[in-house]
């Protein structure tokens, strides 16, 4: 059997979108985004919605909306996809990392504030593996200090804390759609927001820096080219109509793995901080034990046609971070202790569950073979 590490949820919806935008003969700037941004900004309760090319153009707008320049600091954390701290070094400010807690590997929020200074700006924080933090904490403490919160909620669409939505309690919260998330334009992310001058500003920067109103060749900023097309922004707009079945889907798979692994007494099932109402499960993301040689169980799973990763490196033990802040292992502990016991298995919305228990079964032939 061959198991996908992932795959997007496609129906014929998407299809009849996606072709209606081409019949149309207007491939961008048009209509249909528009209505993609609509559906976001209701979902996530957000006055603002505004669609880019990718989670990261998402985040660099924000950045840069928010005025964080050369040597400005921003605190974040070093286990996420890198792109949550190149959109900090895009505008030549510092990313200053926070060790992550172990259970929730989301940052322990305990040691934000000892990193707080003169240059703090801003407190990035990450939902990892769709587990939004404790937003309300992030904001009492950004308050007392005067500084802005982003909220990259890229692999947490639909997640809630608190009753409350990923992406909604901050200045700005990013999205992103890239065919492994919970819902997919392709390529594509979105920034959502209740500021209107962060809104007008980062539509402006997405389209070279054009005013909101003006004529087309008017640029009154420097800007990017960050535009989402109407052909991804359809995708977008049927999946929207889906999401609540999506999610449904994914918890089911989620459900699945863990009623079958919690057994496993070398595998430890993701954590979900009893606070967070709804998990959007991004990916399923497990631990083994240290006994266990995490790298051969992986090859193991390989070979039986099994897709799997590591989730993540480090960002901080990165060739480059290395490179320009002398970081070095040992530095940030706990994340590297995390990263190096994690295993991403197969995960998405259609994932059978006779394809869960080949993973599974697999998976402890593999601990058996491979313990140290």
């Amino acid at each position: 059997m061959k198991v996908p590490l992932s795959g997007p949820d496609i129906t014929e919806l998407e299809i009849k979108y996606v072709n209606d935008v081409l019949k149309s003969n207007i491939l961008s700037i048009g209509p249909v985004i528009e209505t993609f941004e609509k559906k976001v900004a209701e979902f996530t309760g957000t006055k603002h919605a505004v669609a880019v090319n990718s989670g990261t153009s998402a985040l660099h707008l924000i950045i840069k909306s928010l005025d964080i320049k050369d040597g400005d600091e921003v605190i974040t954390t070093p286990f996420s996809f890198v792109a949550s701290s190149n959109c900090i070094l895009m505008e030549r400010a510092i990313p200053v990392f926070v060790d992550i807690d172990p259970y929730t590997l989301n940052m322990d929020m305990d040691k934000i504030e000892s990193k707080i200074n003169k240059n703090t700006k801003a407190i990035l924080s990450v939902d990892v593996f769709g587990q939004p933090m404790n937003m309300e904490y992030i904001n009492c403490l950004a308050k007392k200090h005067g500084l802005k919160v982003i909220e990259d909620s890229c692999e947490a669409m639909g997640a809630e804390y608190n009753g409350v939505k990923a992406g909604k309690m901050c200045e700005a919260g990013v999205f992103a759609f890239y065919p492994n998330k919970q819902i997919t334009t392709a390529e594509g992310g979105i920034i959502v927001t209740d500021n209107d001058n962060l809104a007008d500003l980062c539509r402006s920067m997405r389209s070279q820096g054009r005013p909101i109103t003006g004529l087309w060749l008017e640029h009154e900023r420097l800007g990017y080219n960050y535009r989402l097309s109407e052909l991804h922004a359809a995708l977008g707009v049927a999946q929207m109509e889906r999401i609540d079945e999506i999610l449904k889907k994914r918890d089911n798979v989620a459900h699945m793995y863990s009623s079958r692994l919690k057994h496993i007494k070398e595998v430890t099932v993701p954590y979900i901080d009893p606070q967070v109402n709804r998990t959007s499960w991004f990916v399923y993301v497990i631990r083994i034990d240290e006994k266990i040689d995490r790298n051969k169980v992986m090859q193991y799973l390989l070979e039986s046609g099994i897709g799997c990763r590591p989730y993540f490196t480090p960002i901080h033990l990165q060739k480059y971070f290395r490179e320009m802040f002398g970081y070095k292992e040992g530095d940030f502990p706990i994340t590297e202790q995390v990263a190096a016991s994690t295993i991403a298995l197969p995960f998405f919305s259609n994932l059978r569950e006779d394809q869960v228990e080949y993973v599974v079964e697999k998976l402890q032939e593999a601990i058996k073979k491979c313990s140290r």
